[in-house]
């Protein structure tokens, strides 16, 4: 998920942000912001195992970070429609103003990319923020036209039509997966097939993405576990009955995405439904947390400052540490001349990773000193 950037906004706000903001949202947010850019600025492959990305099956600490900013975008959709209805807004309004962000992201995302690849012919079409976009988009439209059963119904179908897609369709060349070929092959996978046969030379690596085309459709399934979250939030019910129904659904996501994990791999490259649900289970565990300590028991303070900082700026947050990150080259100057001399590659790593997270947190400092804060 790295790259180098330049960002485009549509608005500044000049005033603080809505008194009815939910606290623990933008702390969760801020946390997963801060995360990804440290993971993103690893810089050697001998970087500890918590802030890599796993080969192939399987997981690691570094592989909740994506899904739970989309689990976010979900939440953050069933709030900030309700607030924009409320205020009269029609759902009209709200489309296209969904088809402009969607647009003005993708094209921020396309932008780092041109950025990092410098030639046309290497230009990485998919990218995390073409991603996002893609999914804001379509859980966006969810949320505004389909009920709450009907947005569940479309997790499940979803979850289960790209299992039955990555698991019976024949992929051509190949064969049919776990007759033919092994289910999941890095190559010989219908996600990885689709990707080289429309954006051949335009990928992550030589013959896939990991942020494809076919899997982006379970990638807006975690954005709708996010919106039934909101939903629930967002409801009548008691504080401690929604916190008890957070941590009772995410212990249940947690298992059932182990246990489908058994026939259907987790994978983040594929972004397998097993996948999903273990990594919503996550995001919801964390978001309850979050929301017990700082909307429950109001335990904040200056450890969580740092947090809605990143929290309420956090595309410009993303940008800015691209730019740093890549772009401008900081990786390799500030491993090669100022890292390494360290005997552990591993804490080099790490070291660089947090100073481009300091100098990111900078600007985005000021933007919150100064009540600015940027949305695409």
């Amino acid at each position: 998920m790295s790259t180098a950037t330049a960002v485009a906004v549509d608005r500044v706000e000049q005033t603080r942000p809505a008194q009815e903001r939910l606290f623990s949202l933008d702390l969760f947010r801020g946390a997963t912001i801060a995360a990804m850019i440290v993971v993103n600025n690893q810089s050697s492959d001998d970087a500890y195992w918590p802030l890599q990305h796993a080969r192939w099956n399987g997981w690691t600490p570094t592989d909740l970070v994506f899904p739970f900013f989309l689990f976010i975008v979900g939440v953050s959709l069933v709030f900030s429609f309700h607030s924009r209805l409320n205020r009269g807004e029609s759902r009209r309004t709200l489309v296209l103003h969904t088809f402009r962000r969607s647009a003005v992201l993708f094209a921020i995302g396309l932008g780092l990319n041109g950025l990092a690849a410098l030639e046309f012919g290497g230009w990485r079409i998919p990218g995390v923020l073409q991603r996002i976009a893609v999914v804001y988009c379509a859980a966006a439209l969810l949320t505004l036209f389909a009920s709450i059963r009907g947005r569940a119904a479309w997790i499940v179908g979803l979850l289960l039509g790209y299992w039955v897609l990555m698991r019976y369709v024949p992929v051509p060349g190949y064969g049919v997966p776990g007759r033919d070929i092994p289910l999941l092959h890095q190559d010989a996978n219908l996600a990885a097939y689709l990707d080289r046969k429309f954006m051949l030379g335009h990928l992550w690596e030589p013959t896939r993405d990991p942020e494809g085309i076919l899997s982006t459709l379970p990638a807006i399934a975690t954005a709708l576990c996010g919106v039934l979250t909101g939903e629930w939030l967002r409801s009548q019910r008691t504080a401690q009955k929604k916190l008890a129904g957070m941590f009772a659904c995410g212990a249940a996501g947690v298992i059932a995405g182990e246990l489908w994990g058994v026939w259907f791999p987790i994978n983040k490259n594929l972004w397998t439904s097993s996948y999903v649900l273990f990594t919503a289970g996550c995001a919801l565990i964390c978001l309850a947390a979050c929301y017990w300590s700082s909307d429950i028991k109001l335990y904040r303070g200056a450890w969580s400052k740092p947090f809605l900082i990143f929290g309420m700026n956090s595309i410009a947050a993303y940008v800015i540490a691209e730019l740093i990150g890549g772009w401008l080259s900081w990786k390799g100057y500030t491993f090669l001349h100022s890292l390494a001399w360290m005997d552990s590659a591993g804490l080099a790593s790490l070291l660089h990773s947090l100073v481009v997270l300091g100098l990111c947190f900078v600007p985005v400092w000021w933007l919150y000193r100064t009540h600015i804060f940027l949305k695409v």
